[in-house]
């Protein structure tokens, strides 16, 4: 939760997955993004936000910070901050860093384990995304690089575990 509208903060993660190229990403954010009121047209439309007609100023600053920002090396300049302060207060515009920031991390985690992509993401994608180049590729979940098949426990749950032993409260320890 925060001050942006989910429905332009899940555009937002969708550009800047597809700008990152990580395909299970760019699934799940679209889907996302119509899931949260943004009509198919209008998503299957995003990576032309300059030039369609359906998006707005403030859309299409935030979408250019999107894509500017998820390159690498990141090319976002002054003037994509003085454009989207012409439309966005600093706490949506730091909203936006952080929602950018945290798809940077999913983006390279997700790609990196060829995580299998779920069956309702990958639908959308498949209907929505398809003719503007998104593929499955490797989230099919055919790659052995994918650690969730090598334990009992799913991915996201020995994720959050690693995280809370890694960075959770300190305790003392025995031993």
């Amino acid at each position: 939760p925060g001050q942006l509208d989910p429905a332009l903060k899940a555009l937002i993660m969708y550009v800047a997955s597809r700008s990152t190229g990580c395909q299970y990403c760019a699934a799940h954010t679209g889907n996302l993004a119509a899931l949260y009121g943004i009509p198919e047209p209008k998503v299957e439309q995003a990576l032309q936000f300059e030039t369609c007609p359906d998006f707005s100023d403030p859309e299409r600053a935030a979408l250019r910070f999107a894509q500017a920002s998820a390159q690498a090396p990141n090319a976002v300049t002054e003037a994509h901050f003085q454009e989207l302060r012409r439309h966005f207060n600093e706490d949506e515009v730091m909203e936006m860093v952080s929602t950018i920031s945290l798809m940077a991390f999913l983006n390279r985690w997700n790609d990196t384990l060829a995580t299998s992509l779920e069956s309702a993401p990958r639908a959308f994608a498949e209907q929505h995304l398809t003719e503007t180049g998104w593929a499955l590729g490797k989230h099919s979940g055919g790659s052995g690089a994918n650690p969730s098949r090598q334990g009992k426990l799913p991915l996201k749950t020995r994720v959050f575990l690693w995280f809370l032993r890694t960075w959770g409260p300190m305790v003392e320890r025995n031993g």
